[in-house]
């Protein structure tokens, strides 16, 4: 198992295979995508090699992510490929569902455990405003397709944004009275591009967390793999609520995942300083090398993210590295 000097052991991999997006969400690439670098992503060898030698230190989760993950027409064999590594138990992707009914059956049959479709408004006017595209009733028809089939875990993701979030609560809670998915607030995180939208538009998850233990929501017991999100569960609600709180106290302890990005760079944190590349390691099928570099790396993974200190490292926006 994968060890950092502080104890942590990491079991879960963030996979990015893609840094394009073709939203512009106005907290993330609001002039939306800008090609800076070239466009040398991952192959399917490298793919595989990488996840095989994560599996082999004990990885068990792999979230394939982007950018926009389902703009690689590769993606089916990208999942499949995670999928049948040994050692892996679950693959989800996280997608912003712009063609999700025609994407959804070819990710379930290649083997997709839990999907993340990101929703930050279920007001049709209000999704535009926010990301740029009229594509709210396509991913909801997607979301139902996937819950008729009931073989996948479905988790739908929303930023929270003071402009935008407090008409929209409300709605997402009679949304999940009867539709059995999990809901996520995230904390808007500040990123090299956007501080003035984050000054303007933060809001603590914690005052929803106050809210929903008043009303009787109760916390759900996480297991190894899970992500940074407490969750929690209500006996009159068939949806649960999760609430991801990076500038909550001791949010970093219980960090159990790595991240690489779409060009095979190492990324230590989502807020690391730089990403470190694997891509020399990758070009052979002997594993051991790649692992000891991954090894060797992790040494210097730090105690905590400095969001705090308002220090982003080399995150301009999230598309980079998919959160």
């Amino acid at each position: 198992m994968l060890t950092d000097n502080f104890g942590r052991r990491f079991s879960y991999l963030r996979l990015s295979i893609t840094d394009v997006c073709n939203f512009r969400c106005n907290y993330c690439l609001p002039d939306g995508y800008e090609c800076d670098q070239p466009r040398d992503f991952l192959s399917l060898a490298e793919i595989t090699r990488l996840s095989k030698a994560f599996a082999q230190l004990g990885t068990e989760k792999i979230r394939i992510t982007g950018g926009e993950p389902a703009l690689r027409k590769d993606l089916p064999e990208i999942i499949n490929i995670c999928k049948s590594t040994a050692g892996i138990k679950k693959v989800a992707l996280t997608s912003n569902g712009f063609k999700l009914p025609e994407h959804l059956p070819q990710w379930l049959d290649a083997g997709i455990d839990a999907i993340n479709i990101s929703i930050d408004s279920l007001d049709p006017r209000q999704f535009h405003a926010i990301t740029g595209h009229d594509k709210l009733q396509t991913i909801l028809k997607g979301i139902d397709m996937a819950l008729a089939d009931g073989s996948t875990q479905l988790k739908v993701n929303t930023v929270l944004m003071r402009e935008y979030s407090g008409k929209d609560i409300q709605s997402y809670l009679d949304w999940i009275k009867d539709t059995p998915i999990t809901l996520r607030f995230i904390e808007l995180m500040q990123t090299g591009d956007n501080q003035e939208f984050f000054d303007a538009q933060h809001v603590q998850g914690s005052r929803i967390k106050q809210n929903l233990i008043l009303d009787g929501w109760l916390p759900v017991i996480q297991n190894k793999s899970a992500g940074p999100a407490q969750e929690f569960y209500h006996p009159d609600y068939q949806g649960k609520i999760g609430l991801i709180m990076p500038y909550s106290k001791d949010f970093c302890h219980s960090c159990n995942r790595l991240r690489v990005s779409s060009s095979g760079k190492l990324h230590l944190c989502l807020f690391g300083d730089q990403g470190l590349s694997l891509r020399e390691q990758l070009q052979q099928d002997d594993l051991v090398p790649l692992q000891e570099r991954i090894v060797s790396l992790l040494g210097d993974k730090k105690a905590t993210h400095f969001l705090h200190e308002k220090l982003t490292g080399a995150t301009k926006h999230l598309a980079m590295l998919g959160g």
